[in-house]
């Protein structure tokens, strides 16, 4: 495989380095040696076709599926072999595809076990209050079951429950799967705020149009290997690249 095309950028030290990883299902290999950086404050997107590998890399920088070869650094600690709950307690926040809350608990509920590295309560009300206060459908619902709110309410409750950890950075994946074109407008304004604040996002996004209007910088995945990066507007700019690796969106 020859090395990505690169439209490069001058950029600081990085806050998440991946270099050279592979990570197998089995015997079969999903990630062939990817390598790339987030940097404190952007937003990077990693984008494809369905298997090129997005999700499984989110799943290996976080700890969830471990890498067999290579080596993940996370604010200068290598975080290679780290458990995926001392992850966590790093402050490397992953909101998984699917959004995976718990349709059984309340809303409140909810926040409150995206905290459970927290021993201070008073800190854990704090944050779940600066969860109502940007989501506030989600302060009106507090009491509801998970599995009664809306897809749109439910994505918002992933990342809340995301963001009561207290993330320095969060990993993204698929955020608007699934939802209407009004709500995913919603969804991706939230994303703009959080980064406007200050959050640092890994975004996986099926959505390439969404994706790179939000992202400094992507990278475009085709089966387990990084085949081009660059910075955003170039990507999306880029007729021959959509339609090669992102279905002509």
């Amino acid at each position: 495989m020859s090395e990505p095309v690169k439209i490069e950028t001058v950029r600081s030290k990085a806050l998440l380095k991946v270099e050279n990883i592979e990570t197998y299902y089995g015997k079969v290999a999903a990630l062939k040696g990817i390598s790339f950086e987030v940097h404190d404050k952007q937003i990077v997107t990693l984008l494809g076709s369905n298997g090129a590998g997005k999700s499984t890399t989110l799943k290996t920088v976080s700890g969830l599926t471990p890498a067999s070869v290579g080596r993940i650094t996370f604010m200068g600690e290598d975080i290679t072999r780290v458990s995926a709950h001392s992850i966590v307690e790093r402050g490397l926040i992953h909101v998984p595809e699917g959004r995976r809350i718990f349709k059984n608990l309340t809303v409140r509920e909810n926040l409150e076990l995206g905290s459970f590295t927290l021993k201070d309560s008073i800190e854990r009300k704090r944050r779940v209050q600066n969860v109502f206060d940007r989501f506030p459908i989600l302060g009106q619902r507090y009491k509801q079951l998970g599995g009664t709110l809306s897809g749109g309410e439910q994505q918002m409750l992933a990342i809340g429950r995301g963001l009561m950890a207290g993330p320095k950075l969060l990993l993204l994946d698929e955020p608007s799967m699934g939802l209407a074109p009004l709500i995913v407008a919603e969804i991706s304004r939230i994303i703009r705020s959080l980064n406007d604040e200050g959050t640092t996002i890994l975004l996986v996004e099926q959505n390439s149009k969404m994706a790179l209007n939000l992202a400094g910088y992507g990278y475009v995945l085709d089966t387990g290997h990084i085949v081009l990066e660059g910075e955003g507007s170039d990507l999306k700019n880029n007729d021959k690249i959509i339609k090669a690796y992102l279905g002509g969106e």
